[in-house]
């Protein structure tokens, strides 16, 4: 009883503190730039993206450009239902774009750069049609989105629209079966001026509980007043129109807010969803009452298929989902077969139930009863269909990591389905891998078979305590035997990207070493024969000789370790002495030993560097243990995070005792370092342990009352466990700190439940007890950083920090 009290007084004071601290003045600092070494490496060239064409035949390759300014984040954006709008351009903003676009056969010759581009492009939304002779894709302007196509055998673009797109609810576009037709959502033309907000308020902004539970995450960017309702219908309205490769449009149905449309295989109809009020405070649009149509694309007639209400309630867990029908799709393998599925359970994990979910199926005119489907014993994740008699769907249920891949007949809506696996998805080892896809005479993905329609293409990762290799499997549908077609071989790290030719088993993989940078290849497994398709530059020679090995070692408790060690060039180790080394890790909870244990990652990939990598501190003269292991494991009756602080401590002290039994770390100059949950375990250690000499946290949460109904795979709520919420707060021990904290965090931060106020608090906590702290807000960012000034200003910061108070530390005067 007096632990409760006390427990709660705590609770009341820190939401007493909460509410009342404010932030110090801050230094008048301007944008600075870190050494020379990681500005090259952060301006490093983009390596291009491709896309395959249907036929396999082709190869469109797509520029990306180096990292974005403070101009392109500072452009106005509004935050409504979940989503960031560009107010000019009537699309999503912060959105990434290529810069150019080039074309090849699918054995690199006879490339050529894509003529008649606009003079400064940003691509977006490439499409290959269905027929593979024409490519489509939007770019944005500083006032709009336009419609472009590109003639494949010409090489040549034109521009279809002018900027009139709407792409704030997503994709704009999507091509029919017939490539000669598009359908695409544009603004409404009638839609007027933009509501203006009320200089003095119409009245209260009311919200009231029925006594309904409504349990929901910590969303950001919601609506929260009739005038943002208002504006989100200005800017999220939109009427659909189709057009030909001559430009001639026609409008399809009325103006609307329309989530997603989608084309029936045939190309005569068109799915349509339809975002409808009343609207919620409390979760995005996604969540909102929703309308499902089809439309006959010739006549304009329409037919309501179902009306979904508003999901502000799901139960708590991941296995819960909105009760009522959901997932609305057309079969991909017939000409036009609508299917969703419904839970059987109303979406609850907690109700007891045989079956989880049913698969249901309506086909055209969609008037009549729908068809029911396949039982589920777990949650629906997604159907692969094949042919008419073949189809594999998918089923996972969270809470036992537990999930299952079945065939069935969509012919025989009688017979059940057959297992094909049931694995845990925790048990890497033996994952089977996906089933692959190709393209059908309707432009539609649908499973792989080769010419005997018996064998399909398994693709995996290959996981293995020596790490990654991955793998081309085939399975036999009439014996289900699976067997080995090519598997990546040491000292290579080989991705396949596509099957080619299923009869002569060609593959296109993606292949690097560790001195190699990565290059697309055709593999012939019949002639064990390798081709290479492109020749792309290498974005970081300097980085060549940096010493990159993968290590393992074991926590106290057992469980298997890994991390990819690099150390500067020229590092001997066992002759040179031992180095500040910095720590970097992303925690991940389990609730096997065996597969809290298992490799991830492979000792034989490229360094290639993300603009924001920790790795980068090797040139400045640090050991860097990067994507070190942090499982943390809940067996039995027990959940992960009951010792959450205690196996973050475990998992740091085996790999620092690792570090310092090789000779390469000081073990008085330890930083670590990491970012989201990444941040939230830096914090969490620094405020239970004394083995590093700093730390720098980047965009966390670390007070979980401000995230009270579950935060990342935590599925219990701060008032079914009020103890564990406090106790994994950094937030509650801030008055422990002893060791210098550098904070940095995105002022725009959209992610949910690292609110920029989580580093401002916390911040405040540790200022108001007399912690060594510093807080960096970088202004316009979001969760991750993507301006090249906050990118390096953030390189800066934390070699300023590290150099300070761990690379120069005095222990002398300590």
């Amino acid at each position: 009883m007096l632990k409760k009290s006390l427990i709660t007084l705590s609770i009341v004071s820190l939401i007493a503190f909460i509410c009342d601290v404010k932030l110090n003045g801050q230094d008048d600092l301007t944008y600075q730039e870190p050494p020379g070494e990681i500005v090259e490496l952060v301006d490093a060239p983009s390596t291009p993206s491709i896309r395959t064409s249907p036929g396999n035949d082709k190869i469109i390759y797509i520029e990306n450009p180096g990292l974005l300014t403070l101009n392109d984040l500072a452009r106005e954006e509004l935050r409504l239902g979940g989503i960031r709008i560009d107010t000019m351009t009537n699309g999503r903003s912060r959105a990434s774009y290529g810069i150019g676009l080039s074309l090849s056969d699918i054995d690199g010759e006879n490339y050529r750069e894509v003529a008649g581009l606009p003079s400064e492009p940003q691509v977006r939304n490439v499409s290959w049609s269905p027929d593979g002779n024409y490519v489509a894709f939007t770019h944005t302007t500083l006032d709009g989105i336009e419609l472009w196509v590109v003639d494949v055998d010409q090489s040549e673009a034109k521009r279809l629209t002018s900027a009139k797109l709407n792409g704030v609810m997503g994709s704009p576009f999507t091509w029919l079966s017939d490539s000669k037709t598009l359908i695409y959502a544009a603004v409404d033309e009638n839609r007027g001026e933009v509501p203006e907000r009320p200089r003095v308020a119409e009245g209260p902004v009311v919200q009231e509980s029925k006594g309904r539970k409504a349990a929901v995450r910590t969303y950001q960017d919601l609506i929260s007043d009739v005038y943002d309702e208002r504006i989100f219908d200005y800017y999220a309205t939109s009427q659909l129109y189709s057009i030909n490769l001559e430009g001639d449009n026609r409008k399809i149905g009325k103006p609307g807010i329309i989530w997603y449309f989608i084309d029936s295989p045939d190309g005569n109809y068109l799915l349509v969803n339809r975002i409808k009020k009343p609207y919620s405070y409390i979760v995005p649009f996604t969540r909102f009452p929703q309308l499902v149509e089809v439309y006959d694309i010739d006549t304009g007639e329409s037919v309501n298929v179902a009306e979904i209400e508003l999901a502000d309630d799901i139960p708590q867990g991941f296995d819960a989902t909105r009760d009522g029908p959901r997932r609305f799709t057309w079969r991909a393998d017939v000409p036009a077969t609508l299917f969703w599925v419904e839970a059987l359970d109303e979406g609850d994990p907690e109700i007891e139930a045989d079956y989880r979910d049913q698969v249901y199926f309506l086909e055209a005119p969609f008037t009549g009863e729908p068809n029911e489907g396949a039982k589920l014993e777990l949650r629906y994740r997604g159907i692969t269909w094949g042919k008419e008699d073949y189809a594999v769907i998918d089923q996972l249920w969270y809470r036992d990591r537990r999930a299952i891949t079945s065939f069935f007949n969509p012919s025989d809506l009688n017979a059940s389905p057959v297992k094909i696996f049931d694995r845990s998805i925790e048990d890497r080892y033996n994952d089977p891998g996906s089933f692959q896809t190709t393209t059908n005479e309707y432009g539609k993905s649908v499973l792989h078979f080769d010419s005997r329609d018996r064998l399909l293409f398994l693709v995996g990762s290959g996981a293995s305590p020596e790490g990654d290799k991955p793998f081309v499997d085939t399975y036999d549908v009439t014996s289900g035997v699976t067997e080995r077609l090519w598997q990546s071989e040491p000292p290579y790290y080989e991705r396949p990207v596509n099957i080619i030719d299923a009869e002569n088993n060609i593959i296109m993989t993606r292949r690097e070493s560790q001195q190699k940078h990565p290059d697309f290849y055709l593999r012939y497994l019949m002639d064990d024969k390798l081709i290479k398709v492109t020749d792309l530059p290498d974005p970081f020679p300097q980085m060549r000789d940096v010493h990159n090995e993968m290590i393992h070692y074991e926590r106290e408790d057992g469980i298997p370790l890994n991390g990819n060690l690099y150390l500067p060039e020229g590092y001997e180790i066992g002759s040179d002495d031992p180095l500040p080394t910095i720590l970097w890790a992303y925690p991940r909870e389990f609730i096997t030993a065996d597969g809290a244990g298992q490799v991830t990652g492979s000792p034989h990939r490229y360094t290639r560097l993300r603009a924001t990598s920790p790795v980068m501190l090797v040139t400045q003269g640090y050991a860097v243990l990067n994507n070190a292991s942090f499982p943390v494991l809940g067996e039995g009756d027990k959940q992960p995070n009951d010792t959450f602080a205690e196996q973050l401590v475990a998992n740091a002290e085996a790999a620092v005792d690792k570090l310092v039994e090789m000779g390469v770390t000081d073990p008085d100059r330890l930083a670590v370092s990491g970012h989201s949950y990444g941040a939230f375990m830096t914090a969490s250690l620094l405020s239970h342990t004394d083995m590093f000499a700093a730390g720098v946290a980047r965009s966390g949460a670390y007070n979980r009352l401000l995230t009270p109904f579950g935060f990342q795979r935590e599925e219990r709520t701060f008032w079914q466990d009020p103890d564990l919420y406090v106790e994994m707060s950094p937030f509650s021990h801030a008055h422990n700190m002893n060791t210098p904290m550098l904070l940095i965090h995105g002022a725009d931060d959209d992610n949910a439940g690292t609110y920029p106020m989580q580093s401002e608090r916390y911040y405040d906590a540790l200022r108001g007890n007399g912690a060594i702290a510093r807080l960096v807000m970088l202004p316009h960012e979001s969760h991750g950083y993507r301006a090249r000034e906050s990118v390096l200003h953030m390189h800066w910061e934390w070699l300023e920090w590290l150099d300070k108070y761990v690379k120069e530390r005095d222990l002398e005067s300590e």
